[in-house]
């Protein structure tokens, strides 16, 4: 998994009537574009993520 600042990390609800979530990559602090990365939310909380297996990236060039 690799991405870059601008990218969007989408968070699947796990549970029935959980929403996404969805957290701009601020800061990347892996190697290579790889996780840890420094997240903003919606709400404007922010926090670091190791991204699990529901989340998907968003790369910002895909989305113009």
């Amino acid at each position: 998994m690799w991405a870059s600042v601008g990218d969007r990390l989408v968070v699947h609800g796990r549970i029935v009537g959980q929403q996404d979530r969805t957290a701009e990559i601020i800061e990347v602090l892996g190697i290579s574009g790889g996780p840890p990365y420094r997240v903003r939310f919606e709400d404007g909380h922010e926090t670091l993520m190791s991204p699990g297996p529901d989340t998907v990236i968003r790369h910002f060039a895909s989305e113009e």
